[in-house]
């Protein structure tokens, strides 16, 4: 497994760079458009790292054009949750960029740093951890599942060392 947090100082436009070209190709296996707003958005969460809001998102698109509406920003987030390209972090009502491509039946794992806010992504047979076999066991059909885990990541604890 990749490291789950990236190095502080790494070229965030890379990630961004990387997550698009990721989607175009999704998108074109899919018969699917990547939209001009659709790859703004994803441009915005891959450069950050850290979840964003749509309006922190609005915030970081309004440019010498304006600010676009909240609805159009809204419907790329929707639009790329469904297609597995971003994730919405539900305690924080935010969003990251998916980091790396996973089957869709994989339970996620997010580690959220409380120090720098960045958010790592695993699935949970990453981890090892069985959320599918407790499910099975209780007789529950999953449709999705996602664990959020607050904590200190590698670097804020390397930092505080």
């Amino acid at each position: 497994m990749s490291a789950i947090f990236p190095d502080p100082a790494h070229d965030h436009r890379k990630c961004a760079s990387t997550a698009v070209l990721a989607a175009e190709r999704h998108c074109k296996a899919k018969g699917l458009r990547l939209s001009s707003m659709r790859r703004s958005v994803l441009e915005t969460l891959a450069e950050s790292h850290t979840p964003l809001g749509a309006y922190d998102i609005l915030d970081r698109l309004a440019g010498e054009a304006g600010r676009p509406a909240p609805i159009s920003v809204y419907r790329a987030l929707s639009f790329l949750t469904q297609e597995g390209l971003a994730h919405r972090i539900e305690s924080l009502n935010a969003y990251v960029a998916c980091a790396e491509r996973h089957g869709e039946a994989q339970p996620l794992v997010f580690l959220i740093c409380e120090r720098c806010r960045q958010v790592g992504e695993a699935t949970a047979a990453d981890l090892d951890i069985r959320i599918d076999a407790v499910a099975r066991a209780a007789g529950f059909q999953p449709h999705r599942a996602a664990i959020e885990i607050f904590g200190i990541c590698e670097h804020c604890a390397a930092e505080a060392a």
